[in-house]
């Protein structure tokens, strides 16, 4: 092999070796945590901020990247036919076309891109520095590739909206927990995150006929009564009717250090928040926090009283439900047996279907609204009707609305089991 051999060689290696940096570098740059490397620039981490920053204009990146390899695979296969023609003669081409092939497929693409795929941040901190200085050197021909690509999205009206939709989030947040880089809890709290600018007044509220509250002019001691039994530290109140809330008064201001308060009611009552049905959590969270209150009165569309939200309430949408030493520990789909459950029908009916595994659609909040929708009636004791595959019963009942339930899993008889693996 002589002198001209042996420099074929040599410049065949070092372009399979480019070949190879480009497409690991295009893999990594692809492949990379944006969320990662910002972290690792935000550290002090030089290779990493250049990185970072290379990502944030891929357009270029991509286009040094493609241009790149192309020069190195056209020169290695141009090198390697003369290569081969001075090695073994006319059929030379024939073996250069079979062999650079082989090679570039191996060693210039499958097998840098799986080793990119694997570490991505590490290689793309790696191949940093040599990239950005290729972007410099083919500024003139990134420059000439951006402008065609603009015309091609004014022909083909592309449009470049990158934006994640709130189902894609949700799949990330699934993704991640499933890899096991955020747990359950955490992974619970983000999709409640994600999920809570979609969530209205109306889902998390609390009904006016279990809403406690006082009348203006009631008896302090009955108040105090009223304060004790309910375990609430702020309290409606109304005129005449619970459809006039007039303001909300707080167990501090009702107690002094002497006792009951001296003063009226109206003197040591705050106003009232009122918010429409429609309202986002959200939007209701930023105007509890403006009015430094912790009570929000939700309104029908005739201006009368259809609920309560709290701070509490928007706030176990992110993080679950909290608990104190005053709440009562109720289990709302209580086990009896196997088949035969106990059902406080004062749950969301999402839960409920979710429970017992029903394709169950409908615009009703709670078990008990959507038994009196079934039954079509205002439920009794011992009101009872099928679904699906569930027999249900009213046991007990609190102002013309079901409260309690029997819930029974009826099983299919042996011979329609027969029946439907014959079908």
């Amino acid at each position: 092999m002589d002198s001209t051999q042996v420099t074929y060689l040599l410049v065949m290696f070092v372009c399979v070796v480019m070949s190879a940096y480009f497409s690991a570098t295009e893999t990594a740059f692809s492949s990379l945590n944006k969320t990662r490397i910002k972290a690792l620039a935000e550290k002090g981490h030089k290779k990493a901020e250049l990185a970072r920053r290379l990502s944030d204009d891929y357009d270029s990146l991509l286009s040094t990247i493609l241009i790149g390899n192309n020069i190195v695979n056209i020169l290695l296969a141009s090198i390697g036919t003369l290569f081969f023609v001075d090695l073994i003669g006319s059929n030379g081409a024939t073996v250069s076309t079979i062999v650079i092939t082989v090679v570039v497929l191996i060693f210039g693409e499958i097998t840098p891109k799986s080793v990119a795929k694997d570490s991505p941040e590490a290689f793309a901190m790696f191949s940093a520095p040599f990239i950005n200085f290729l972007i410099f050197a083919f500024k003139p021909l990134n420059f000439l590739f951006s402008l065609w690509k603009k015309l091609v999205g004014r022909i083909f009206k592309t449009k470049g909206d990158a934006k994640m939709s709130q189902e894609e989030l949700l799949m990330f947040v699934e993704e991640v927990q499933q890899d096991g880089s955020v747990d359950s809890e955490e992974g619970d709290l983000l999709k409640n995150a994600i999920e809570f600018t979609d969530i209205k007044t109306e889902d998390i509220l609390t009904h006016r006929m279990e809403i406690e509250a006082i009348d203006v002019n009631e008896n302090k001691r009955e108040i105090s009564r009223i304060f004790s039994h309910s375990k609430f530290s702020r309290l409606p109140v109304y005129e005449e009717s619970i459809d006039n809330i007039i303001g909300v008064v707080h167990q501090k201001d009702f107690y002094t250090e002497h006792g009951i308060t001296g003063k009226s009611i109206r003197e040591i009552m705050a106003p009232p928040i009122f918010v429409p049905l429609s309202e986002k959590i959200d939007d209701l969270l930023k105007v509890l926090k403006k009015h430094k209150s912790h009570i929000a009165i939700v309104l029908d569309e005739y201006g009368g009283t259809y609920g309560l939200v709290t701070m509490e309430d928007i706030l176990e949408e992110l993080v679950g439900e909290i608990w104190d030493e005053h709440d009562e520990v109720v289990e709302s789909f209580h086990k009896i047996d196997n088949l035969n459950y106990d059902v406080d029908a004062s749950e969301n009916v999402d839960e409920f279907a979710e429970f017992f595994d029903l394709d169950l659609k409908t615009e009703i909040v709670t078990i008990g609204g959507w038994v009196a929708d079934q039954l079509d009636r205002i439920p009794s004791v011992g009101d009872e009707f099928s679904y699906e595959n569930l027999h249900i019963r009213v046991t007990e009942t609190e102002m013309h609305r079901a409260s309690k339930l029997k819930v029974t899993i009826v099983q299919p008889e042996d011979g329609e089991d027969e029946d439907k693996k014959e079908n």
